[in-house]
């Protein structure tokens, strides 16, 4: 029998949700429409087997190469205005990064050190350390090209 998953702290109502869309429509899309002369994205869709493949992924990545993922950050982006990108291009968009920590490095039985993939030298390609649970880790790649909201602009 499954367990029940948990009901996750920060749901929202779905008024307030609409009230976030409406003030991002009335304070932000219009100025950004005005600034760029065009309508921008507004919303950003991923399968829930596109999300689910992404945290498994980052999780195994993560744990092969020495790091405790802890979360996903969202950020915001721009694609370059470049025909490659057709009906994205100079379009902003949503991508991911995992998030997490260097985990301390233990000695196996044979006496190894583990995680020794993780580079600690000043030239690491890394901003995760042992201390901040929510760095990026940039050594793990980060997940765009969702599907995009665009003209005409979804609306909640």
């Amino acid at each position: 029998m499954k367990k029940e998953p948990g009901r996750p702290n920060q749901l929202i109502t779905k008024k307030f949700a609409k009230d976030l869309h409406l003030n991002f429509m009335k304070y932000r899309a219009g100025i950004i429409a005005k600034y760029i002369k065009k309508e921008d994205a507004n919303a950003v869709w991923f399968s829930v087997e596109e999300l689910e493949n992404y945290i498994h992924y980052i999780k195994t990545k993560g744990e092969k190469t020495g790091y405790d993922v802890k979360g996903i950050r969202f950020y915001f982006g721009v694609y370059p205005d470049e025909r490659k990108y057709a009906e994205k291009a100079g379009l902003m968009t949503l991508f991911l990064t995992a998030t997490g920590k260097i985990k301390p490095k233990t000695l196996n039985t044979t006496g190894i050190q583990t995680f020794a993939s993780v580079r600690e030298d000043e030239n690491a390609d890394t901003s995760a350390s042992r201390d901040d649970d929510n760095a990026d880790i940039s050594t793990i790649e980060p997940m765009n090209y969702g599907s995009i909201g665009r003209p005409p602009s979804l609306l909640y």
